[in-house]
């Protein structure tokens, strides 16, 4: 019904333009943790093969940090470091609400998994009309602007 909606407006979804950007955002924050913590094994690489084998080393901790990342900042803000950065908010589909813990964790496990596969998790979001990629639909959120 019109007007029946507890909240003065609805949400608007947020552009894949500006979800690219936070994506960006967060992915440049997360790696320069990671190149600081790795620069003497990185310095010490004579090659591109060598920094490669140190960087991929190093994965499984650059994925633990992503999840505990996403899953921290969606908890308690509503939104990562880069989505602030662009004015958006990540959002409970149906009740327009901050995700809870397990909906946050739900959605930084699935963020690794939609990268994972040749980004086509987040490419996804290109055909979806709410643009919600593919850990959006597993932890039932949205991101609109905040």
């Amino acid at each position: 019904m019109a007007g029946s909606s507890r909240y003065p407006c609805e949400p608007v979804v947020a552009s894949i333009g500006r979800r690219a950007v936070a994506y960006a955002i967060d992915d440049i924050l997360i790696s320069a943790i990671f190149v600081f913590l790795l620069w003497e094994h990185i310095s010490l690489a004579s090659n591109a093969e060598q920094i490669a084998a140190v960087i991929n080393g190093a994965w499984l901790w650059i994925a633990i940090t992503q999840i505990i990342y996403h899953t921290w900042f969606v908890w308690q803000f509503g939104a990562s470091l880069g989505k602030m950065a662009m004015g958006m908010r990540i959002v409970d589909e149906t009740t327009f609400e901050s995700p809870n813990f397990g909906k946050s964790l739900n959605r930084a496990l699935f963020r690794i998994f939609s990268g994972m596969v040749f980004y086509l998790g987040f490419a996804w979001s290109l055909l979806d009309p709410m643009r919600r990629t593919w850990h959006d639909k597993t932890a039932s959120t949205l991101v609109v602007n905040a």
